[in-house]
């Protein structure tokens, strides 16, 4: 499984920066996860799964603002013309599935045939996703000036 994990953590940390500065025009840089500050305001967690040769899910981290940030640019308006949370929910469930369909198709490219499930939101404070013992977990820390993002990347051991 090691192998696996780090080919996807790989291919995440590829990803996540070709689809921010293709969809976004905005470039993201990796940082130590561990100096992602918590926002107050509350944060949003993007999740897509994958399941076939490779099993897994990879769950995209950011604070409140930073997802309206992205709902204004993906859907091409002003922040201030971001209304609601259904709005946010869709743009930031549409990047996280963009970012695990970019994994996925390299993933197919290696031999390890994979479908994706639906992208799945979830808000609140301190939120995070917990796999069990069979799971291989790795977090990737990104930032935008002062905006972070983290991906989890969750992967369970085929047998």
């Amino acid at each position: 499984m090691t192998k696996q994990i780090e080919q996807i953590v790989e291919l995440t940390s590829k990803a996540v920066p070709e689809v921010f500065q293709v969809m976004l025009s905005m470039d993201l840089n990796t940082v130590d996860p561990a100096v992602t500050p918590l926002d107050p305001a509350g944060e949003i967690v993007g999740s897509v799964g994958f399941t076939g040769e490779a099993t897994g899910i990879v769950c995209l981290y950011a604070s409140l603002n930073f997802a309206k940030t992205i709902a204004s640019r993906m859907l091409g308006i002003e922040i201030a013309q971001v209304e609601g949370d259904e709005m946010v929910n869709d743009a930031f469930g549409e990047l996280s599935n963009m970012v695990v369909g970019h994994v996925k198709s390299r993933l197919c490219d290696a031999g390890l045939p994979c479908t994706l499930t639906i992208p799945s939101i979830v808000r609140g404070e301190n939120v995070r996703v917990e796999g069990s013992s069979q799971v291989g977990r790795r977090i990737i820390g990104f930032r935008n000036c002062e905006h972070y993002l983290l991906a989890e990347v969750l992967v369970k051991q085929n047998r």
